[in-house]
C-alpha cells in the first residue's frame, strides 16, 4: 500500500491543526478534516475489499442460475426476470446515495452497503421460496446499488490528487471480482458437496471482510457529512438535469453498460452458434472480461492525465466496432481476435468512472453526478440485453443483433466525447445561473 499512500508533506498538512492548514481552493477539494497516516494508508485497503463486493453477488448467482432454479422451482420467466433485476436495482436505489451520504458521510454509508451485501448473500441461499430468494437479493443490490455511487465520491474526497490512479485500483479490483466469481462459483459448489447453496454462501465472507476496515472509518469519523446545499436534494436533482456534462455521462455510461450486459448475456451463445465448442466459447467470454483487470488500472490512469477524454473514447468504441464486424464477418476463424478487442471496448466502465471523478470539483457534486449518471445510466441499459433476444428469437441468426451493437456503438462514441470535454458540472451551474 505504500504506492497509494500520500506523500510526507501531504500527510503534514492534513494532520497540522486546523488553524495551520490552508484553506482548499476552489480547484482543490477540502481534504477530509483531521486523518490519521493509519487511516490513509487502510483506506486503499478498504476501497479495493468494497469493489470486490460490487459484482460477485451477481456473477455467482449466473453461473449457478439453472441449479437456483431447479432448487427453487423458480419457472423460466422468473428467472428472466432476476437476471435483469441487478441494472434496475442500481437504477432505484443509486439515486438513494447522495441524500444518505449527506446525513451520515459516505463512508458510514458505504459500510452499511458491505454490510447488506453480507447480509443478503448469508439469506439468500436457505430461504427456501422464490419471493425470499428475490428479496435478500434486492437487499445485496441495494448495498452494491449505493456504493457504485458513492465510491467515485470517496476517491474524489480522500485522494483528490490521484483520481485516476485510485479510480484504476477501484476498477481493477472489481473486474477480478466480477471475473473470479464468474470461473470459480461453479467449481466451488462442486468442492462444497455439489450444493448450490454453499456455492452462493462461500461469497458473503467478502462481505464481511470488507464491513471490517470501514466500520473503523466510520468510528473514527473521519469524513463528516457534507451539509446539505439550499434546496437540498431537490436542486441538486435539478442542477443534474438541466447539466450537458451530466447528460452526456448519463448516456455515455448507460449505453457502454447496455454493451457490457449484451456481452456477458449474450457474446458466448454467438459463438457457440457460430460452431465454436461450448467449452471454447466459455473461455473466450473469460478471455473478454479478463482483458478489464490490468486494462482498469491503466485506463484511468490515462486518462486522468488527458484535458480532454474524447482520444480514448473513440480507441475503445472504434475496437467494439472492429469487433462487432469480426462477429459477423469471420465469428470462428478471427474468434480470439475479436474476444480481446470487445473486451477492450468493455473498459468503457472504468473510464466512465473517471469522467465522473473529473466533472466535478466538489465531493456533494461528485455524489449527485455520479448517482445521476449511474442511475440513468442503468435504466438505459435494461432493454438493450432483452432487446437482442428478441431479434434472435425473430429473426433466426446474429445478423441483425450484431448490427445492433454496432449501431449502438456509435452513439456511444458521440456522448464519451461530449462528456470527455474538460469542464466541470459546477462551471455550468454558474453559468446558468
Amino acid at each position: 500500500m505504500a504506492l497509494m499512500a500520500r506523500e510526507d508533506t501531504d500527510t503534514e498538512t492534513r494532520t497540522a491543526p486546523a488553524h495551520q492548514r490552508p484553506a482548499p481552493t476552489e480547484q482543490q477539494p477540502a481534504a477530509p478534516p483531521v486523518v490519521r497516516t493509519w487511516a490513509m494508508r487502510l483506506m486503499p485497503l478498504a476501497v479495493v475489499l468494497a469493489a470486490l463486493n460490487l459484482r460477485p453477488a451477481i456473477t455467482s448467482l449466473g453461473a449457478l442460475l439453472e441449479e437456483v432454479r431447479d432448487g427453487l422451482g423458480m419457472s423460466g420467466s422468473v428467472a428472466g426476470l432476476l437476471t435483469s433485476v441487478p441494472p434496475l436495482c442500481f437504477a432505484l436505489f443509486g439515486v438513494m446515495a447522495p441524500r444518505l451520504a449527506r446525513r451520515f458521510g459516505p463512508p458510514a454509508v458505504v459500510c452499511a452497503g458491505m454490510a447488506a451485501i453480507a447480509t443478503g448473500l448469508l439469506v439468500r441461499p436457505f430461504t427456501g421460496a422464490t419471493p425470499a430468494f428475490l428479496l435478500f437479493s434486492a437487499l445485496a443490490l441495494m448495498g452494491i446499488a449505493v456504493s457504485n455511487v458513492l465510491m467515485p465520491v470517496i476517491v474524489k474526497r480522500w485522494f483528490p490528487d490521484r483520481v485516476g490512479t485510485m479510480t484504476g485500483l477501484y476498477s481493477m479490483a472489481l473486474a477480478v471480482g466480477t471475473s473470479a466469481a464468474a470461473a470459480v462459483t461453479v467449481p466451488l459448489t462442486r468442492a462444497l458437496g455439489d450444493d448450490w447453496r454453499f456455492g452462493l454462501l462461500v461469497w458473503a465472507a467478502l462481505g464481511v471482510a470488507a464491513v471490517l476496515p470501514w466500520l473503523l472509518f466510520v468510528r473514527e469519523r473521519q469524513e463528516q457529512a457534507a451539509p446539505a446545499p439550499t434546496g437540498g436534494a431537490p436542486a441538486a436533482r435539478l442542477s443534474m438535469v438541466r447539466s450537458p456534462t451530466a447528460w452526456a455521462l448519463a448516456v455515455f455510461f448507460g449505453l457502454q453498460a447496455t454493451g457490457a450486459y449484451i456481452t456477458m448475456g449474450w457474446m458466448a451463445q454467438i459463438f457457440r452458434d457460430a460452431g465454436v465448442a461450448a467449452g471454447t466459447a466459455g473461455i473466450l467470454l473469460a478471455v473478454t472480461m479478463a482483458m478489464g483487470i490490468p486494462l482498469a488500472f491503466v485506463i484511468p490512469r490515462v486518462a486522468s492525465r488527458l484535458p480532454r477524454q474524447g482520444p480514448v473514447v473513440v480507441v475503445l468504441g472504434t475496437c467494439g466496432l472492429i469487433g462487432y464486424a469480426g462477429l459477423y464477418l469471420w465469428p470462428v476463424g478471427g474468434a480470439w481476435l475479436w474476444a480481446v478487442l470487445l473486451g477492450i471496448s468493455n473498459c468503457a466502465f472504468p473510464l466512465a468512472l473517471t469522467m465522473i471523478g473529473m466533472r466535478a470539483r466538489t465531493g456533494p457534486g461528485v455524489a449527485s453526478l455520479s448517482a445521476f449518471a449511474q442511475s440513468t445510466g442503468y435504466l438505459i441499459s435494461i432493454p438493450g440485453p432483452l432487446l437482442v433476444g428478441v431479434l434472435y428469437q425473430h429473426s433466426g441468426g446474429w445478423g441483425l443483433p450484431i448490427a445492433l451493437m454496432a449501431a449502438l456503438m456509435v452513439p456511444q462514441i458521440v456522448a464519451g466525447i461530449l462528456a470527455g470535454k474538460n469542464r466541470v458540472i459546477e462551471d455550468e451551474a454558474a453559468a446558468r445561473a
